[in-house]
């Protein structure tokens, strides 16, 4: 997880485009200026950023299934339940399911589990569009390699 980059997601561990669901991994950092102030004494995981690693995870997914020729931007979150703590140093494992695609949106069901407990779910809705410019494109590609993403697997229909 490179928190101070916004980049939450540390591994594509699977992606079936088939099924239309991606797995991935984030390492949450055992150090972070954010733990400073959240909160002091208890360092916890913001919730607003395990939110987040589910719409960048759901991301990659949709950003997989258009051929890395679209770019996800998260417009809604329904039913987020944060459901216990996330700690420095823990490993959390984010899943993402499509649940539904078309004009111009994307709604995913995410989830994340640290240790195999489910802490958090959320139903994701993204607009779905084309890269604004080739520069994001690029860094998107960029990013894909660092992280593992199966790119061999990208379908153009």
């Amino acid at each position: 997880m490179r928190i101070e980059y916004f980049q939450l997601v540390d591994k594509i561990t699977d992606l079936d485009l088939d099924a239309r669901i991606v797995r991935a991994e984030a390492g949450v950092p055992a150090t972070s200026t954010i733990f400073e102030g959240h909160f002091p004494g208890h360092p916890l995981m913001p919730g607003v950023l395990l939110i987040e690693a589910m719409a960048q995870t759901s991301g990659w997914l949709v950003t997989a299934l258009t051929g890395f020729e679209r770019m996800p931007f998260l417009a809604a979150v329904k039913a987020a339940k944060l459901r216990s703590f996330v700690l420095p140093g823990q490993m959390l494992s984010i899943t993402a399911e499509l649940l539904h695609d078309g004009s111009g949106f994307a709604v995913t069901k995410a989830s994340g589990k640290v240790g195999g407990k489910q802490v958090c779910e959320a139903e994701l809705t993204l607009r779905v569009m084309p890269f604004p410019n080739s520069e994001l494109q690029r860094g998107m590609r960029e990013t894909a390699q660092r992280i593992g993403f199966p790119m061999e697997r990208l379908t153009h229909d």
